[in-house]
Protein backbone atom coordinates (compact mmCIF):
# COMPACT_ATOMS: atom_id res chain seq x y z
CA UNK A 1 0.00 0.00 0.00
CA UNK A 2 1.52 3.51 -1.09
CA UNK A 3 2.68 5.63 2.01
CA UNK A 4 -0.21 8.34 2.27
CA UNK A 5 1.17 11.76 1.36
CA UNK A 6 3.20 13.32 3.64
CA UNK A 7 0.81 14.34 7.03
CA UNK A 8 -2.40 14.02 4.85
CA UNK A 9 -3.46 11.50 6.79
CA UNK A 10 -2.68 13.06 10.14
CA UNK A 11 -6.15 14.05 11.27
CA UNK A 12 -5.46 13.11 14.91
CA UNK A 13 -5.98 16.68 17.24
CA UNK A 14 -2.89 17.35 19.53
CA UNK A 15 -3.02 18.31 22.60
CA UNK A 16 -1.76 21.85 23.47
CA UNK A 17 0.10 23.02 26.60
CA UNK A 18 0.43 26.45 27.70
CA UNK A 19 3.91 27.03 29.77
CA UNK A 20 4.47 29.93 31.69
CA UNK A 21 8.59 29.77 31.67
CA UNK A 22 9.17 32.91 33.96
CA UNK A 23 6.82 35.84 35.21
CA UNK A 24 5.50 36.84 31.87
CA UNK A 25 6.94 34.17 29.31
CA UNK A 26 4.87 31.93 27.89
CA UNK A 27 4.86 29.08 25.12
CA UNK A 28 2.36 27.00 23.79
CA UNK A 29 3.33 23.31 22.60
CA UNK A 30 1.61 20.44 20.93
CA UNK A 31 3.19 17.25 20.81
CA UNK A 32 5.29 18.08 18.18
CA UNK A 33 2.74 20.93 16.19
CA UNK A 34 4.68 24.36 15.47
CA UNK A 35 5.28 25.75 18.84
CA UNK A 36 4.54 29.40 19.88
CA UNK A 37 4.87 32.47 22.13
CA UNK A 38 4.78 35.21 24.11
CA UNK A 39 6.58 38.07 25.95
CA UNK A 40 5.23 41.05 27.97
CA UNK A 41 6.85 43.76 28.30
CA UNK A 42 5.30 46.88 30.98
CA UNK A 43 2.33 47.41 29.01
CA UNK A 44 2.50 45.63 25.80
CA UNK A 45 2.87 42.21 24.20
CA UNK A 46 5.62 40.78 21.93
CA UNK A 47 4.11 37.22 20.24
CA UNK A 48 6.23 34.57 19.09
CA UNK A 49 4.60 33.34 15.37
CA UNK A 50 1.32 33.18 14.25
CA UNK A 51 0.50 29.93 13.51
CA UNK A 52 -1.25 28.50 10.49
CA UNK A 53 -4.83 30.24 10.08
CA UNK A 54 -6.33 33.57 12.04
CA UNK A 55 -8.90 30.48 13.30
CA UNK A 56 -6.22 28.42 15.12
CA UNK A 57 -4.51 31.87 16.23
CA UNK A 58 -7.54 33.04 17.87
CA UNK A 59 -8.01 29.81 19.67
CA UNK A 60 -4.14 30.57 20.90
CA UNK A 61 -4.97 34.07 21.85
CA UNK A 62 -7.68 32.97 23.99
CA UNK A 63 -5.73 31.02 26.34
CA UNK A 64 -3.18 33.76 26.03
CA UNK A 65 -5.83 36.27 27.24
CA UNK A 66 -6.33 33.87 30.35
CA UNK A 67 -3.16 35.08 31.86
CA UNK A 68 -2.43 38.79 30.50
CA UNK A 69 -4.84 41.81 28.74
CA UNK A 70 -1.86 43.93 27.26
CA UNK A 71 -2.35 44.91 23.71
CA UNK A 72 -0.17 43.06 20.97
CA UNK A 73 2.29 45.45 19.85
CA UNK A 74 4.97 43.12 17.88
CA UNK A 75 4.09 40.14 16.39
CA UNK A 76 7.55 38.51 15.29
CA UNK A 77 7.62 35.49 13.21
CA UNK A 78 11.15 33.65 13.03
CA UNK A 79 10.69 32.63 8.90
CA UNK A 80 8.34 32.67 6.62
CA UNK A 81 6.81 29.24 5.95
CA UNK A 82 3.10 29.37 6.02
CA UNK A 83 1.93 27.18 9.02
CA UNK A 84 4.10 29.90 10.71
CA UNK A 85 3.14 33.12 9.54
CA UNK A 86 -0.55 33.00 7.70
CA UNK A 87 -2.44 33.29 11.16
CA UNK A 88 -1.39 36.84 11.82
CA UNK A 89 -4.14 38.61 11.02
CA UNK A 90 -5.94 37.65 14.32
CA UNK A 91 -3.10 38.98 16.45
CA UNK A 92 -3.84 42.81 15.45
CA UNK A 93 -0.49 43.62 16.10
CA UNK A 94 1.06 47.38 15.75
CA UNK A 95 4.19 46.14 13.58
CA UNK A 96 5.10 42.56 12.52
CA UNK A 97 8.63 42.08 12.52
CA UNK A 98 10.87 39.40 10.29
CA UNK A 99 14.26 39.46 8.79
CA UNK A 100 14.60 41.32 5.54
CA UNK A 101 15.31 38.10 3.37
CA UNK A 102 12.15 36.52 5.05
CA UNK A 103 10.09 39.37 3.25
CA UNK A 104 12.16 38.98 0.23
CA UNK A 105 10.88 34.87 0.19
CA UNK A 106 7.56 35.91 0.92
CA UNK A 107 7.36 38.10 -2.34
CA UNK A 108 9.09 35.40 -4.00
CA UNK A 109 7.16 32.31 -3.40
CA UNK A 110 4.27 33.28 -0.80
CA UNK A 111 2.26 31.85 -2.47
CA UNK A 112 3.68 28.47 -3.67
CA UNK A 113 4.24 27.98 -0.18
CA UNK A 114 0.76 28.57 1.28
CA UNK A 115 -0.49 26.24 -1.27
CA UNK A 116 2.41 23.53 -0.41
CA UNK A 117 2.48 23.70 3.14
CA UNK A 118 -2.24 23.56 3.38
CA UNK A 119 -1.61 20.28 0.83
CA UNK A 120 0.92 18.17 3.09
CA UNK A 121 -0.61 19.17 6.52
CA UNK A 122 -4.03 19.97 6.56
CA UNK A 123 -5.13 19.71 9.66
CA UNK A 124 -2.80 22.30 11.09
CA UNK A 125 -5.01 24.35 7.82
CA UNK A 126 -8.05 25.05 10.43
CA UNK A 127 -10.90 27.41 8.45
CA UNK A 128 -8.58 28.00 5.52
CA UNK A 129 -10.93 30.32 4.65
CA UNK A 130 -9.93 32.43 7.43
CA UNK A 131 -6.58 33.37 6.10
CA UNK A 132 -6.97 37.20 4.32
CA UNK A 133 -4.01 36.87 2.07
CA UNK A 134 0.05 36.41 2.58
CA UNK A 135 1.17 38.07 5.77
CA UNK A 136 3.89 40.82 5.03
CA UNK A 137 6.22 42.44 7.39
CA UNK A 138 5.64 46.16 8.63
CA UNK A 139 9.70 46.34 9.88
CA UNK A 140 12.34 44.04 9.29
CA UNK A 141 15.93 44.22 9.73
CA UNK A 142 19.26 42.81 8.86
CA UNK A 143 21.39 41.51 11.81
CA UNK A 144 19.48 42.38 15.43
CA UNK A 145 16.68 44.23 16.53
CA UNK A 146 16.19 45.51 20.35
CA UNK A 147 12.81 45.51 22.16
CA UNK A 148 13.28 47.70 25.16
CA UNK A 149 10.21 45.44 27.19
CA UNK A 150 10.12 48.83 30.02
CA UNK A 151 10.11 48.77 33.44
CA UNK A 152 12.44 46.18 34.74
CA UNK A 153 11.50 43.39 32.07
CA UNK A 154 14.79 44.23 30.40
CA UNK A 155 15.08 43.63 26.39
CA UNK A 156 14.25 40.98 23.58
CA UNK A 157 17.23 40.66 21.56
CA UNK A 158 15.82 39.77 17.77
CA UNK A 159 19.06 38.26 15.55
CA UNK A 160 19.60 36.70 12.42
CA UNK A 161 22.31 34.23 13.27
CA UNK A 162 23.25 33.13 9.52
CA UNK A 163 21.33 30.53 7.00
CA UNK A 164 19.87 27.24 8.28
CA UNK A 165 16.31 26.31 7.73
CA UNK A 166 15.62 29.24 5.62
CA UNK A 167 17.53 32.27 4.57
CA UNK A 168 15.73 34.47 6.85
CA UNK A 169 15.34 32.77 9.94
CA UNK A 170 15.53 34.46 13.37
CA UNK A 171 15.80 34.10 17.56
CA UNK A 172 14.23 35.93 19.77
CA UNK A 173 16.35 35.76 23.49
CA UNK A 174 15.85 37.44 26.81
CA UNK A 175 18.72 37.76 27.90
CA UNK A 176 17.18 38.66 31.64
CA UNK A 177 15.92 34.81 31.74
CA UNK A 178 18.27 32.97 29.44
CA UNK A 179 15.26 31.99 27.49
CA UNK A 180 16.29 31.30 23.77
CA UNK A 181 13.02 30.89 21.29
CA UNK A 182 14.84 29.37 18.55
CA UNK A 183 12.62 28.96 16.12
CA UNK A 184 13.05 25.84 13.32
CA UNK A 185 16.60 26.11 13.85
CA UNK A 186 16.42 23.49 16.55
CA UNK A 187 13.93 20.98 17.15
CA UNK A 188 13.91 19.10 20.69
CA UNK A 189 12.95 15.25 20.26
CA UNK A 190 11.35 16.19 16.73
CA UNK A 191 12.45 15.99 13.42
CA UNK A 192 13.98 18.18 11.21
CA UNK A 193 12.46 19.86 8.28
CA UNK A 194 15.13 20.84 5.53
CA UNK A 195 13.47 21.22 2.39
CA UNK A 196 14.42 25.37 2.06
CA UNK A 197 17.47 24.87 4.38
CA UNK A 198 21.43 25.53 3.59
CA UNK A 199 22.44 22.39 5.25
CA UNK A 200 26.40 23.09 6.05
CA UNK A 201 26.06 26.23 6.96
CA UNK A 202 23.43 25.15 9.50
CA UNK A 203 25.23 22.57 10.81
CA UNK A 204 27.59 24.43 11.73
CA UNK A 205 28.49 28.34 12.29
CA UNK A 206 24.59 29.14 12.63
CA UNK A 207 24.07 26.42 15.51
CA UNK A 208 27.71 27.18 16.79
CA UNK A 209 25.65 30.68 17.19
CA UNK A 210 23.03 29.49 18.60
CA UNK A 211 24.99 27.19 21.00
CA UNK A 212 26.65 30.08 22.44
CA UNK A 213 24.00 32.24 24.05
CA UNK A 214 24.48 29.52 26.55
CA UNK A 215 20.66 29.62 27.50
CA UNK A 216 19.48 27.71 30.29
CA UNK A 217 15.57 27.23 28.72
CA UNK A 218 14.84 26.99 24.70
CA UNK A 219 11.80 26.73 22.68
CA UNK A 220 12.05 24.87 19.47
CA UNK A 221 10.25 25.03 16.53
CA UNK A 222 8.46 22.10 17.61
CA UNK A 223 8.93 19.47 20.53
CA UNK A 224 8.83 20.50 24.27
CA UNK A 225 10.64 23.25 25.91
CA UNK A 226 13.81 22.12 26.83
CA UNK A 227 14.93 23.50 30.56
CA UNK A 228 18.19 23.75 31.92
CA UNK A 229 21.57 24.37 30.31
CA UNK A 230 23.09 20.52 29.72
CA UNK A 231 19.36 19.78 28.07
CA UNK A 232 19.96 22.71 26.06
CA UNK A 233 22.75 21.69 24.65
CA UNK A 234 21.82 18.34 24.13
CA UNK A 235 18.82 20.01 22.08
CA UNK A 236 21.53 21.96 19.80
CA UNK A 237 23.44 18.83 19.13
CA UNK A 238 20.47 16.75 18.63
CA UNK A 239 19.62 19.15 15.23
CA UNK A 240 23.35 19.13 14.53
CA UNK A 241 23.68 15.31 14.27
CA UNK A 242 20.62 14.69 12.48
CA UNK A 243 21.78 17.30 9.85
CA UNK A 244 25.52 16.16 10.00
CA UNK A 245 24.00 12.38 9.33
CA UNK A 246 21.86 13.60 6.68
CA UNK A 247 25.25 15.14 4.92
CA UNK A 248 27.10 11.82 5.21
CA UNK A 249 24.48 9.85 4.02
CA UNK A 250 23.47 11.68 0.85
CA UNK A 251 26.87 13.28 0.63
CA UNK A 252 28.18 9.72 -0.33
CA UNK A 253 25.69 8.37 -2.37
CA UNK A 254 25.78 12.02 -4.48
CA UNK A 255 29.68 11.93 -4.75
CA UNK A 256 29.44 8.24 -6.56
CA UNK A 257 27.10 9.19 -9.00
CA UNK A 258 24.44 7.13 -6.90
CA UNK A 259 20.53 8.73 -7.67
CA UNK A 260 18.27 10.44 -5.45
CA UNK A 261 16.48 7.39 -4.59
CA UNK A 262 19.54 5.52 -3.34
CA UNK A 263 20.24 8.77 -1.19
CA UNK A 264 17.00 9.01 0.45
CA UNK A 265 17.40 5.50 1.28
CA UNK A 266 20.42 5.65 2.92
CA UNK A 267 19.55 8.75 4.57
CA UNK A 268 16.37 6.99 5.91
CA UNK A 269 18.21 3.92 7.42
CA UNK A 270 20.41 6.00 9.10
CA UNK A 271 18.94 8.19 10.60
CA UNK A 272 15.48 6.13 11.34
CA UNK A 273 16.82 3.81 14.64
CA UNK A 274 17.23 7.51 16.31
CA UNK A 275 15.09 9.76 15.23
CA UNK A 276 12.07 7.52 12.72
CA UNK A 277 9.54 8.01 16.15
CA UNK A 278 9.74 11.77 16.60
CA UNK A 279 6.92 13.72 14.35
CA UNK A 280 7.05 14.48 11.16
CA UNK A 281 9.94 12.49 10.56
CA UNK A 282 8.32 10.40 7.57
CA UNK A 283 6.61 13.67 6.36
CA UNK A 284 9.55 15.67 6.43
CA UNK A 285 12.66 13.62 4.86
CA UNK A 286 11.37 12.97 1.15
CA UNK A 287 11.87 16.92 0.82
CA UNK A 288 14.81 17.22 3.21
CA UNK A 289 16.99 14.61 1.44
CA UNK A 290 15.95 16.84 -2.24
CA UNK A 291 16.88 20.11 -1.25
CA UNK A 292 19.98 19.12 0.16
CA UNK A 293 20.66 16.89 -3.27
CA UNK A 294 20.08 19.97 -4.75
CA UNK A 295 22.57 21.96 -2.93
CA UNK A 296 25.13 19.20 -3.38
CA UNK A 297 24.85 19.87 -7.23
CA UNK A 298 25.20 22.85 -6.43
CA UNK A 299 21.75 24.85 -6.63
CA UNK A 300 22.91 27.45 -4.00
CA UNK A 301 19.22 28.67 -3.43
CA UNK A 302 16.48 26.26 -2.86
CA UNK A 303 13.97 25.16 -5.46
CA UNK A 304 10.29 26.68 -4.67
CA UNK A 305 8.22 24.04 -3.50
CA UNK A 306 4.54 23.62 -5.07
CA UNK A 307 1.88 21.79 -4.52
CA UNK A 308 2.64 19.69 -7.88
CA UNK A 309 6.21 19.31 -6.67
CA UNK A 310 6.14 18.32 -3.80
CA UNK A 311 3.75 15.32 -4.87
CA UNK A 312 6.30 14.28 -7.34
CA UNK A 313 9.08 14.26 -4.64
CA UNK A 314 7.42 12.11 -2.66
CA UNK A 315 5.77 9.56 -5.53
CA UNK A 316 9.40 9.27 -7.01
CA UNK A 317 11.39 8.44 -3.48
CA UNK A 318 8.32 6.39 -1.80
CA UNK A 319 7.56 3.71 -4.85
Amino acid sequence: MAKPFASSADLEEKEQTLEVLADGVYALTAQGDPNIGAIEGEDFLVCFEAMATPTAAKEWLARLREHTDKPIRYLVLSHYHAVRVLGASAFGADAIVAHEKTRGLIAERGKEDWASEFGRMPRLAKDPESVPGLTWPTVTFADRMTIDLGGDRGELVLEHLGRGHTEGDIVAWLPRHRILYAGDLVEAEAALYTGDAFHREWASTTLDRVASFGAEMLIGGRGPVTRGRAAVDAAVEQTRAFLTVMLERVGEVHARGGTLKEAFEAAHAALAPDYGHWPIFEHCLPFDVSRLWDELSGIERPVIWTAERDREVWARLQD
